[in-house]
């Protein structure tokens, strides 16, 4: 008793002023507090109402932490509707890591109704995993329930057909339609369209490539079909294949032919260098030779050159009559006369 009159005399010494400020601290937290509640007091009634009930301070400190009250609670509202329970603990921290709730929802409850199983984390999971893409985990689970249809080759990168060449050389021209469907289990980390698309093109190539004749894949496209379905292509992707059909088979040029003449035609190009080579060492040759003759002839001029003069020295020396010279002469000119008469000249000048 005593110790209650103590405190009631220590805050009748309070300072009137301090009073005041301190019942206006109180006033504007209790009028913050009511503010709060009467902004919430909406969504916490429409949760209560829905057999989804949310605490009215929880729903206050989600308002603190920036996350849509309204929104969280909504899409909680709408799963319990759809009898798949949600806490809005779950909703709150996928929301906070990125993720849309409300997408996460509907594909449960597209799950659910399609009797596919997928819980909350594998849903958030493909929600995170499919931000940025363009697409949805809602997608994923539709597309998991009905099958979509791939186009191969996508056109969007430029190309109509897939080609490949026969053994006898003729291209073929195909084009194919990939029924999939969505592989939740391996969404999360799973190759993408892209993937199931260059397979499968590279399996027809590779059909193709394989066939003895053009005519064999004219004849039985199924085999093309057949031969990449047992290739297991839809391995470590994000979808399971159901179906290739080829939608167009068309024959292409001869490539073959086309090869083959390409070859002689380098082949012929090769063939006339070597050529060329060999007739410009044959012409090396040649000027070789004429400079050799012309070498030969030089020294003939000059080994004729010393006939006056050993002659000339005979005669000094008296080896030489005249009588000798006059017979050298003589032949000399016999010589000359029957050249002449050789080539058809006229010995006179006539």
């Amino acid at each position: 008793m005593n110790n209650s009159l103590s405190v009631f005399s220590n805050l009748a010494q309070i300072p009137p002023l301090v009073g005041w400020i301190i019942g206006l601290v109180i006033a504007f937290i209790l009028l913050g507090l009511f503010l709060a509640l009467i902004n919430y007091i909406g969504v916490w009634i429409r949760a209560r109402v829905a057999n989804a009930p949310v605490g009215l301070i929880q729903l206050v400190f989600m308002g603190l932490r920036k996350v849509p009250v309204a929104l969280i609670v909504d899409t909680r509202i709408t799963a319990i509707k759809a009898g798949i329970n949600v806490e809005t603990d779950w909703l709150e921290s996928h929301y906070l890591a990125g993720g849309n709730p409300q997408m996460v929802v509907a594909a449960l409850i597209a799950a659910a109704r399609a009797n596919i199983p997928l819980d909350f984390n594998k849903a958030c999971a493909i929600d995170l995993a499919t931000k940025g893409t363009g697409k949805t985990v809602l997608e994923a689970v539709q597309t998991s329930v009905n099958p979509k249809v791939i186009e191969c080759p996508n056109p969007a990168q430029g190309r109509t057909t897939i080609d490949g060449v026969a053994k006898d050389g003729i291209s073929v021209k195909a084009k194919a339609r990939v029924t999939v469907r969505t592989n939740l289990e391996r969404f999360v980390g799973g190759a993408t369209e892209e993937t199931i698309i260059a397979r499968v093109g590279e399996g027809i190539v590779t059909s193709i490539g394989s066939a003895d004749s053009y005519k064999q894949v004219l004849e039985n496209p199924d085999r093309i079909s057949k031969t990449v379905l047992d290739k297991g292509l839809d391995f470590g992707t994000a979808f399971e294949i159901l179906s290739i059909d080829i939608a167009d088979v068309d024959v292409g040029e001869n490539v073959g032919a086309k090869l083959q003449a390409d070859q002689a035609q380098t082949d012929k190009i090769i063939a006339q260098a070597k050529a060329e080579v060999r007739r410009a060492a044959a012409v090396a040759v040649e000027q070789e030779m004429r400079a050799r003759v012309e070498e030969m002839r030089a020294k003939v001029v000059e080994a004729e050159a010393q006939v006056p003069l050993a002659m000339a020295e005979a005669f000094r020396k008296g080896n030489l009559g005249i009588m000798d010279y006059l017979r050298v002469r003589n032949v000399e000119s016999d010589t000359a006369m029957r050249s002449s008469i050789a080539r058809g000249e006229n010995p006179q000048g006539q």
